[in-house]
């Protein structure tokens, strides 16, 4: 039988074990990584979030080694909608198996994910790679959809006033999504060196205390049309409420394994509209990353190789930390080898 190193979180520690190589069905293709992103979500799994059990990882990209029912795609590179639907649901036949009832999430929900040397995947759910765009770069086609997703879900003019509250990955990615749309997008954090990201992009920026509540904020800022929450924290929602205008919208990208409290009173007096937003469309996603439309280059604190997966986890789950890629391929250069 033929095995594979693959990643699993067992009682909150990181454990490197040999598994099968994945079988495929007709629909399947077995992907070989490439590149994979560790992501707050991994962390929150890591802790506890969702109670998933298997391998994590749903940031990645890869080669096609087989795929029986679409040979077309064999030794393409690509990347992944992370979302696979049961096929037969009214959800699936509208062509949105994200919010299919009895989906499998690749990597949180019952499919093993992209934390191994290969993965099988719904041949349907691949991506292919434009020519000329590195792996360091696909690799963020995922969460960049998420960000982009924003500006489909809410129809944005120039003259919008746009809040993002956190500076972390998504919160940056969201920033320098939604500054195509506006040029009045404000990411509000408390972290000099990724704000200088968001900045050297063209976007205003705002550095807080963590002691700074939100009341001062909207003193300091005003009211916004849009604010976008994606701190990772149980408070960043009542945060963006206060800071949203009558009538505004408040979009969530936080998924915290701790329950959120608000006041609705404000919610419903205020007739403020609160959005869930998650996943986007990847291909969407890989073209803004072709044409450069978001440059993530900035992003990447550093990459290891797979073999060094626990260091790598440590640091991507330290405060403050930028993206950290682990390297299937050890080519990039970039690593710590």
């Amino acid at each position: 039988m033929k095995t594979m190193k693959a990643i699993r979180f067992e009682n909150q520690q990181v454990i490197t074990r040999e598994a099968p190589l994945p079988e495929i069905s007709e629909s399947e293709a077995l992907v070989k990584v490439s590149m994979a992103g560790i992501c707050g979500t991994d962390t929150e799994i890591f802790e506890g979030y969702a109670q998933f059990s298997g391998i994590a990882g749903h940031e990645m990209a890869g080669v096609v080694c087989r795929a029986p029912g679409r040979p077309e795609l064999e030794g393409k590179a690509v990347a992944a909608d992370i979302n696979c639907g049961c096929g037969a649901c009214p959800w699936c036949a509208a062509g949105d198996p994200r919010h299919c009832q009895n989906r499998q999430v690749i990597g949180i929900r019952g499919r093993n994910g992209a934390f191994a040397e290969y993965c099988a995947l719904p041949a349907e759910n691949l991506h292919v790679i434009p020519q000329g765009l590195g792996m360091e770069q696909a690799v963020f086609a995922e969460p960049l959809a998420a960000a982009l997703e924003i500006t489909q879900q809410v129809h944005i003019v120039n003259t919008d006033k746009i809040a993002v509250l956190g500076d972390g990955k998504m919160g940056l990615l969201s920033a320098m999504a939604l500054g195509h749309a506006t040029g009045r997008v404000t990411l509000i954090g408390r972290h000099a060196r990724k704000l200088a990201i968001a900045a050297s992009a063209g976007i205003a920026t705002l550095q807080t205390a963590a002691d700074e509540s939100a009341e001062a904020l909207r003193t300091r800022l005003g009211l916004f049309d849009l604010v976008v929450d994606a701190t990772g924290a149980a408070e960043g929602i009542q945060t963006a409420l206060c800071l949203v205008r009558p009538k505004g919208t408040v979009v969530v990208k936080t998924t915290s394994r701790k329950p959120s409290r608000i006041d609705l009173s404000a919610v419903v007096v205020d007739e403020i509209r609160i959005l869930g937003s998650r996943c986007g469309d990847i291909d969407l996603a890989l073209r803004c990353l072709e044409r450069g439309w978001v440059d993530v280059s900035a992003l990447v604190e550093k990459i290891y190789p797979f073999r060094r997966f626990e260091q790598a986890f440590a640091h991507a789950r330290q405060k403050g930390s930028l993206k950290i890629l682990v390297d299937f391929e050890h080519k990039t250069g970039r690593g710590d080898y």
